[in-house]
């Protein structure tokens, strides 16, 4: 494996030019960007098939990776959506003046050179660039190798249009997909200023361990949401599907499912039929099988059924006596990143708030919405579920660090 210092070093240099350039100049490229984007539908769909081609048909997960005429739409007006947010650089964040005279300035900055090493979803390729170039960050970008056609051929546009807009294209970098390249990334700290996994829980645990780079997690998401005895069933109902169906191959999507046990039969019979169609398999404990009997895709749960992230149409379900066990059984499992409470009763929901240690805490609402654009942030590097930095979408808004500027005239000490 060839050492990845030279493309590094390339993006570390070109990282500078981005301070100069105005405002106007990175809301038009990025403009120019997303109607590529649509322009080159084809270009990319077809390097997707490839990428799909290669997979297991039968596996969930390839949805995260497929590409369609759609989702490229999608993403070309996420793009617009950040080009016209506010650049997050350059804020006087505090200002005074010391008794000796000296003026002193806090002021947002970029942090350099964003790593970032993700699996499939090629969409992150042009959420991370996007981003990192609206806030005038350089980036490199460590895809997967499932993805590997669909990245060369969306950063190989990138650069194009960079170019065009008198950018240094090597401000956008793209690391081959082998493996080992993570190795030499991960100890890069001359060129890389923070590093940023996303990915499964595996990936980010061994980033967070062996990186000598700075790291904000993006965590894995075992998801839950608790039906509270006084629940509108309907809502409840609607809630439950939603966070589990409409796009099961996501961070943000319904894990476990927590259920009073005074409320455990109406809500289970409501979402039962859907369920059933969709085939969503279900690990239940012993209450809801009871409830569940004959339900042709129903398995005993194990213990390890409650901490998994399924990322596909697989849930665990447990009966709970009241909102004490749903919250000791959350605090046990979760690793913070949604959760979410269905309940009329207005005191619980901000209990449930208040004591659910999450990024993102939702009452009577579906834990989908997690999601940077949806948040009216444009787009996400990822759902960071760590307390330092940045936690929830990790979007435009903390893509900056602090920069302390003092001017003086000659002052000493």
């Amino acid at each position: 494996m060839k050492s990845i210092q030279p493309l590094l070093a390339k993006t570390h240099k070109a990282a500078t030019s981005l301070q100069s350039l105005t405002g106007k100049q990175l809301q038009t490229t990025l403009r120019a960007l997303a109607d590529q984007l649509v322009a080159h539908t084809d270009t990319l769909l077809k390097a997707n098939a490839k990428d799909i081609a290669r997979q297991d048909a039968g596996n969930p997960r390839n949805d995260r990776l497929l590409l369609t005429a759609d989702r490229i739409r999608n993403i070309a007006n996420s793009i617009k959506k950040v080009a016209g947010l506010p650049d997050p650089t350059g804020q006087v964040l505090a200002k005074r003046t010391l008794p000796n005279g000296l003026q002193l300035q806090k002021l947002s900055v970029p942090l350099g050179v964003v790593g970032a090493i993700y699996e499939s979803r090629p969409n992150v390729t042009f959420d991370i660039a996007a981003l990192c170039l609206r806030s005038r960050n350089a980036c490199v970008l460590k895809g997967s190798s499932e993805a590997a056609d669909t990245n060369t051929a969306g950063v190989k546009l990138i650069k194009k249009v960079l170019t065009e807009q008198g950018i240094d294209p090597d401000v956008v970098t793209l690391l081959p997909p082998a493996r080992e390249v993570v190795e030499q990334l991960l100890t890069a700290t001359r060129y890389i200023d923070v590093l940023i996994p996303r990915g499964s829980d595996s990936l980010i645990q061994f980033v967070r361990k062996n990186s000598l780079v700075p790291v904000i997690e993006t965590g894995a998401g075992v998801c839950h949401v608790y039906v509270h005895k006084k629940a509108d069933v309907q809502m409840a109902a609607e809630i439950v599907i939603n966070a589990k169906t409409s796009r099961p191959s996501v961070c943000n999507a319904m894990d476990t499912l927590l259920i009073d046990k005074s409320i455990a039969a109406n809500v289970l019979k409501r979402i039962r039929p859907t369920f059933e169609k969709q085939g969503v398999e279900v690990f239940a404990d012993a209450p809801a099988q009871a409830i569940l009997k004959q339900y042709p895709h129903l398995h005993k749960a194990t213990p390890a059924d409650y901490g998994r992230e399924y990322l596909s149409l697989k849930c665990a379900v447990k009966v709970v006596d009241n909102i004490e066990e749903a919250l000791a059984h959350i605090a046990a499992h979760s690793t913070k990143h949604s959760e979410a409470i269905v309940s009329a009763d207005k005191a619980v929901c901000e209990r449930f708030i208040r004591e659910v240690d999450a990024a993102a805490v939702y009452s009577n609402a579906s834990t989908r919405f997690t999601d940077g654009e949806e948040f009216g942030l444009g787009a996400e590097i990822g759902i960071s579920t760590q307390k330092l930095h940045a936690r929830g979408p990790f979007a435009l808004e903390k893509l900056v660090t602090e920069k302390w500027v003092i001017r003086g005239k000659g002052q000493i000490r």
